[in-house]
């Protein structure tokens, strides 16, 4: 009874050496991050965000921020959320004897990792199409980069799977028309982030346009990060792999170890 007890013991001193070691600040960073200074009251466009952090623990499913903000102009509005920029490989399949095999594949570079576009009205009826290519408004507008060395002559059809894989994941949204005035100065946005979305600094860019010009802009940061002991063992495995490989051992095989104890008294 006694060499089970003591071996448990061990393995439970050891878990919470792990999370010791692993332990990290996350709220000093998200100070740190913090947006800096008010925007001028008598500004023509005024935006804030419900919250400037998501925490994104074991039990994270997706969650919804809202935008909201004040107008003293008259205008439209466009509300364009970018995340971190990632790189995406884009993969051709065709079915060969019975199994699907890669046939071509495509690299980019500067793809956002979440993108979001929220506006008062249709994009087209807002601003004119170079002023939309500029800031790369609407997902069509995208600059991805291409890694490759020579182009194919279908690298377009490569582009929009990205953006149709992105779609489907949740992590690119349009909503045209989904900006909801609540009188005649008062807007409010609802965006939507699903579990799968990618840790990093964001940005939610607000527009306000008038005959074809952007009369004001703000941006507004927004940080998504991991929280708890998840992130905290994930640090430390970055900071320390040796350790945390030694650690890693030592606990797989007091695990064995009691389940062998466990099956051959049973």
């Amino acid at each position: 009874m006694r060499r089970p007890a003591l071996i448990l013991i061990t393995l439970l001193a050891a878990l919470a050496a792990l999370s010791v070691l692993a332990a990290m600040p996350a709220a000093a960073q998200a100070s740190r991050n913090a947006p800096r200074g008010p925007v001028p009251a008598d500004a023509p466009l005024i935006t804030d965000l419900s919250s400037h952090l998501i925490a994104i623990t074991s039990n994270f499913t997706g969650t919804q921020l809202l935008l909201f903000g004040a107008i003293d102009e008259p205008g439209e509005v466009i509300v364009v959320v970018r995340g971190p920029a990632t790189k995406v490989v884009v993969r051709r399949k065709r079915r060969i004897l019975g199994f699907w095999l890669t046939r071509h594949s495509e690299r980019f570079d500067s793809v956002p990792g979440y993108y979001a576009v929220i506006s008062s009205a249709p994009l087209n009826e807002i601003a004119p199409e170079p002023l939309l290519q500029r800031l790369q408004i609407g997902a069509n507008n995208l600059r991805f980069r291409y890694l490759g060395t020579k182009p194919p002559r279908d690298l377009a059809s490569f582009r929009e799977a990205v953006i149709r894989h992105k779609t489907r994941e949740g992590l690119f949204n349009e909503s045209i028309g989904g900006l909801e005035f609540l009188g005649p100065k008062l807007f409010r946005a609802e965006m939507d982030f699903p579990a799968t979305v990618p840790v990093g600094t964001y940005r939610a860019e607000v527009y306000l346009i008038r005959d074809d010009r952007i009369i004001a802009a703000q941006s507004t940061p927004l940080f998504i990060d991991k929280q708890g002991i998840e992130q905290q063992i994930y640090d430390f495995s970055r900071q320390e792999p040796a350790v945390y490989g030694l650690v890693a051992v030592l606990l797989a095989v007091m695990v064995g170890w009691l389940a062998a104890l466990a099956f051959r008294r049973g």
